[in-house]
């Protein structure tokens, strides 16, 4: 049993990277895309918005499914439909191709990202330790490597279809061969592993073990709202407060996102020690409480290398926090694990696109800088209800 829990470990950070491979090869192909299908930046805004609706409805259908069938049946079939839709906005011509893309992309990815969770879950429960920062930081390693590889094939003029067609195939048969390697399904209220028969669990499991509630399940979501909205505005607005706020030029205002997501990518592979040493309540209160001073600092910079400072430290504090809440709500109730992640998950993920188009209207009453504050009392606000993730404890909301 032991190897095939390492084998599943292996199997679940080959999906996790796999799915921050695929769409970051689309992020990569989008001026490509929106230049060969004509349209202009406020068309493709628009359009994106249909692979948000799409992530989101494939969130809301991959929960129930994985809890009914298994995330050994429901992760491959996921993987292998956001493999396939990627090639599809390489091949759109026109704007309904593209809008239908997106959408089935979308749903794809939406699909794949609470499978993913909700297995990663299973193998935590059996380590009986946690492990879900570690696999969130393999999906940013993905989109590093579609970064690079994209880079390459751009420079040699490769058409996207050719491009996202070889990553579909590719993706193929990197799900064929870890889909073998995955938990079987095992009873849902049964832990997997070690865990089962060995000393008592410690860690995230141990700190929610208790019966899950409705309230609980929507603190916990509305927590990952707050956090991912957070998230993007880095994503979205990084780069312009550099340019923009602080007169940087367009490379170096590249770097303040650089330094974000560098940032978060390493304290994801850090964030498991402090949380099975600390509690995943003290990893969610104190990663707040530094993402929130380094947003500030961010905000209030006098200069560039203040700036990019802040907005490194930010990254580093959110870098754990939204794991803690995935591995809680999966935790929460094994037998409806896939659906309480979807719903934690599918209301983060609307957190993120609500993020940069929550700061865009508050330019027009205050600069930039003085608006990134509003996320920062967000920040403030989630590790003041930290406790949520403490044993024992009831749900604070404030």
């Amino acid at each position: 049993m032991e190897t095939s829990l390492r084998n599943a470990r292996r199997a679940t950070f080959a999906f996790f990277l796999l799915n921050g491979f695929l769409m970051g090869m689309w992020i990569v192909h989008i001026p490509v895309v929106e230049q060969r299908t004509g349209i202009g930046h406020a068309e493709l805004g628009r359009l994106l918005l249909l692979l948000g609706a799409g992530a989101f409805l494939g969130m809301r259908l991959a929960g129930p499914l994985t809890d009914r069938l298994g995330a050994r049946r429901v992760l491959p079939a996921s993987a292998a439909l956001c493999g396939a839709a990627v090639v599809l906005p390489g091949l759109a011509e026109g704007v309904p191709a593209l809008a239908a893309a997106l959408f089935l992309l979308g749903i794809g990815n939406g699909t794949l990202d609470v499978s993913m969770n909700a297995h990663a879950v299973e193998v935590e429960r059996g380590y009986g330790r946690p492990l879900m920062s570690a696999f969130h930081a393999a999906f940013s390693v993905g989109g590093v490597f579609a970064a690079l590889a994209g880079a390459l094939v751009l420079d040699r003029g490769r058409s996207p279809a050719t491009v996202l067609g070889a990553t579909a195939a590719g993706s193929l048969l990197v799900t064929a061969c870890a889909a073998r390697l995955l938990l079987p399904r095992g009873p849902a209220d049964t832990p997997c592993g070690p865990a089962a028969t060995g000393p008592a669990v410690t860690g995230p499991a141990a700190a929610v073990r208790r019966a899950a509630s409705p309230r609980r399940i929507r603190i916990l979501a509305a927590l990952a709202f707050l956090l991912m909205l957070c998230e993007g505005v880095a994503n979205d607005w990084s780069t312009p407060h550099l340019r923009d706020v602080l007169g940087a030029s367009a490379g170096t205002a590249a770097l303040a996102y650089g330094a974000f997501a560098t940032a978060m990518t390493a304290g994801r592979m850090l964030a498991d020690r402090v949380a099975g040493r600390l509690g995943p309540a003290a990893v969610l209160r104190a990663g707040s409480a530094v993402a929130a001073a380094g947003l500030a600092l961010a905000a209030l910079a006098p200069n560039v290398p203040a700036a990019l400072t802040g907005w490194a430290v930010l990254g580093a504090g959110l870098s754990g926090c939204v794991p803690q809440l995935f591995s809680a709500a999966g935790h929460a109730d094994p037998a409806a694990a896939g659906a309480n992640v979807a719903r934690v998950a599918g209301l983060g993920y609307l957190g993120m696109l609500a993020g940069p188009a929550v700061i865009g209207p508050l330019t027009h009453l205050v600069p930039l800088g003085p608006a990134l504050l509003l996320p920062v009392a967000l920040c403030l606000v989630v590790s003041a209800a930290s406790g949520v993730l403490a044993p024992g404890r009831p749900p604070r909301t404030a």
